[in-house]
């Protein structure tokens, strides 16, 4: 049997299916598409996502470089600017791949983990009941798994099948388009690479830019094809359905800026795409029974400021270690469940940040009006940080010890020297398994009971005021303790915070679940 099948080899579903490799589950990858389209789709990775591939060892792989992830000075919030330098804890990382090269990235790893990723498999039914899914492919193919996850986007056949409604709102307000481009150079300003239009002036790079007309957003991405985006709200809705031609671009870049713009196509594949509707929706539930949803099957929302990937592979690798200790058969009661009590408020919280700016980009006066008070607010540190962590996720805190503050939270960036140098947090944390971090020595002994599931490194710890430190698979703090906390207090949370996110302690087996460990330090036994 299957231990899980995960419908969908995009993003999501690929992040899912190397969480549960990792678990030492067997995963199943089923993908209509015969091969990856490369068709492009989000030209990043925005927010604490970046920071979670850091911490699987995937980063380096993206980002060409060895340097760890490091946070942007500026970003962009409903068209506004947003200075990051007044901050003095800057949350938001950005990592600048197109989704394509994600993909790529995702399925190489997931090979070299013995992943099966099955192309050219179209789910058309499934069936349930109390102990395994039984999902029917096109070819008449059954396959028996113990739990299936929908990761195949926003029309999910596996959300349909399951009978899961996905209630929200879809509007035709705007029109939107997009195309890859080449201007002449002498429209482009030498010094912050944004357009020079005679007639209206800088369109900044990579931000949104509106005027009473429109919106317009240059993107001069390096070593590949400028993207060039306007959105319109006009008077009526839009009823075309012709595909779109760079001409009717131009003639859009005409209509927002009150100027001309030169356009070609750039040579080889490109894109032009134009989306005349929107949708906000969050489905009903996560789970039916065996069956789960993640990335965008659990939730659509418009793409202004690029939250898809850093909520879809948040989801991915929160549901990964919970759904892997449900299949050992040593999850606490409940676990599972949590799944979707820690991780739809982060979507609602998405969907109320898109709806912000989707609010501040529109036309009209009184916008202008909400949009000058906006601009006056941003100039406060504590606006901007506020709005950064938003972005970012940065704010996520799950349901935990209010006692404890850093527990629920998205683990610090520290460093561990046990006498050999210092270690990265994110070299620790590539296989994916709880950790114990223990400055002091004293906690080791508690968490030995659970030494199958739960690694322990004993060493100084930089870059937090804990003294040790409990993190979860996901790299989120399920207990920390202060240097002057009392020890038996201490040594008491760290027993409840075990036995609930781990199970009961039990005799170690002679194999471990996960079945790797940690790089670099050597888990104390």
């Amino acid at each position: 049997m299957i231990d899980v099948i995960v419908a969908g080899a995009g993003p999501n579903g690929l992040m899912l299916a190397c969480e549960l490799a990792l678990a030492g589950l067997h995963p199943v990858v089923l993908e209509r598409r015969r091969e990856a389209t490369g068709e492009p789709r989000a030209n990043g990775i925005v927010g604490q996502a970046v920071r979670l591939l850091d911490r699987r060892g995937l980063h380096a792989r993206l980002s060409g470089t060895d340097t760890p992830p490091q946070p942007l000075p500026a970003f962009v919030f409903g068209a506004f600017p947003l200075d990051l330098t007044m901050l003095a804890d800057n949350p938001h990382y950005v990592l600048g791949v197109p989704q394509a090269r994600l993909e790529t990235v995702l399925a190489e790893r997931a090979a070299e983990l013995g992943v099966d990723v099955r192309r050219g498999r179209d789910l058309v039914d499934l069936r349930q009941d109390t102990d395994t899914v039984e999902a029917v492919l096109a070819d008449g193919t059954r396959l028996t798994t113990r739990y299936l996850v929908g990761a195949d986007g926003g029309h999910s056949v596996v959300r349909r099948l399951a009978g899961i409604d996905f209630p929200g709102v879809t509007h035709d307000r705007s029109v939107s388009r997009s195309a890859t481009v080449t201007v002449p150079a002498s429209f482009v300003d030498p010094q912050t690479g944004g357009l020079l239009v005679p007639g209206y002036g800088l369109v900044p790079p990579f931000q949104h830019t509106r005027t009473p007309h429109g919106l317009i957003a240059w993107a001069p991405f390096p070593n590949r094809p400028a993207l060039l985006s306007t959105t319109e709200w006009p008077a009526a809705p839009q009823t075309d359905d012709t595909p779109m031609s760079l001409a009717e671009l131009r003639s859009s870049v005409t209509r927002v800026l009150g100027a001309e713009l030169p356009l070609t196509a750039p040579d080889g594949p490109g894109l032009l795409r134009r989306l005349t509707s929107g949708n906000t929706r969050i489905a009903a539930r996560y789970r039916d029974g065996r069956v789960l949803l993640v990335g965008d099957a659990a939730h659509v929302h418009p793409a202004i400021g690029g939250p898809g990937l850093n909520l879809g592979l948040q989801d991915a690798v929160n549901l990964g270690w919970k759904l892997a200790a449900t299949v050992h058969g040593w999850a606490p009661e409940g676990l599972l469940d949590t799944y979707e009590t820690e991780r739809r408020p982060i979507a609602e919280r998405v969907v109320m940040s898109t709806r912000a700016q989707s609010a501040l980009i529109a036309p009209g006066d009184d916008v202008t009006g909400l949009r000058d008070l906006f601009a006056e607010l941003l100039t406060k540190p504590e606006v901007t940080g506020h709005i950064a962590a938003l972005m970012s996720g940065a704010d996520v805190r799950y349901p935990a010890d209010p006692a404890d503050p850093l527990a629920g939270r998205t683990a610090p960036d520290v460093t561990v020297d046990s006498g050999a140098g210092p270690v990265r947090l994110a070299e620790l944390t590539r296989t994916a398994r709880p950790l114990l971090l223990d400055s002091v020595g004293a906690y080791a002994e508690i968490a030995a009971p659970w030494k199958d599931r739960v690694d322990v490194v004993t060493g100084t710890l930089h870059g937090t005021t804990a003294s040790a430190l409990l993190i979860r698979p996901d790299c989120f703090v399920a207990w920390s303790a202060e240097a002057e906390t009392g020890a038996t207090v201490s040594a008491d949370r760290l027993r409840a915070a075990l036995t609930r996110f781990h199970g009961s302690p039990q005799a170690p087996s002679s194999t471990s679940p996960y079945g790797l460990m940690p790089p670099t330090l050597t888990p104390e036994s």
